[in-house]
């Protein structure tokens, strides 16, 4: 945001996210405030979001010099955006979920477990990031991990039961369960006779 040559960048890390959902016990009073134009919100939405608090003290103090109405148009709108980038966007290429909802402050403290746990990110970068990018970074993770080891759908259907083999293998006084077919198909796979 910008005013005169006061100039200040917010931005919807994880850290700011956490402090203002904690701050004001979820985020429908946050943006109830924010849609009233609460100065003491608005004033704590951008020293806890900025990237440097010297321009926020700067720009808030240009700010305090017009008239509210002045400052609601030209903060409002940019900081309402900012509030809904606290909410990570989910990949439009993921499967609808299944899971139960969780309140976003255990959504912020699993991130940042994910972030530093999973992601080996110190706790500054788990902090500075922003859900959206934490998030789209467990998906990368999770696509590694998937292409290292393979996926649970990528997973070959389970052999047919044969019973007639079963009862060869029991007779035998081998497993019934055990597959000489397939022990055959990977003999000659890797070259082995026996």
């Amino acid at each position: 945001m910008e005013h005169g040559s006061h100039a200040v960048i917010l931005r919807p890390s994880l850290r700011a996210a956490s402090t203002l959902e904690r701050s004001h016990d979820g985020f429908a009073t946050l943006m109830q405030r924010l849609a009233e134009f609460h100065t003491g919100t608005v004033r704590e939405i951008i020293l806890t979001a900025t990237t440097d608090r010297k321009d926020a003290a700067a720009f808030l103090n240009s700010m305090s010099r017009l008239p509210i109405s002045r400052f609601a148009e030209i903060a409002q709108a940019q900081l309402a955006r900012l509030v809904i980038g606290f909410v990570p966007q989910p990949d439009p290429a993921a499967k609808p979920s299944q899971g139960k909802m969780v309140p976003l402050r255990e959504l912020y403290r699993d991130m940042y477990r994910r972030a530093t746990g999973w992601l080996h990110w110190s706790p500054d970068q788990a902090w500075n990031a922003t859900p959206t990018e934490i998030t789209d970074a467990l998906s990368g993770h999770f696509d590694m991990l998937k292409a290292i080891h393979g996926a649970a759908d990528d997973k070959p259907e389970g052999r047919q039961h044969d019973p007639e083999q079963a009862a060869r293998n029991e007779a035998a006084g081998l497993d019934p369960e055990f597959d000489r077919a397939g022990l055959q198909v990977l003999k000659a796979k890797y070259g082995r006779k026996r």
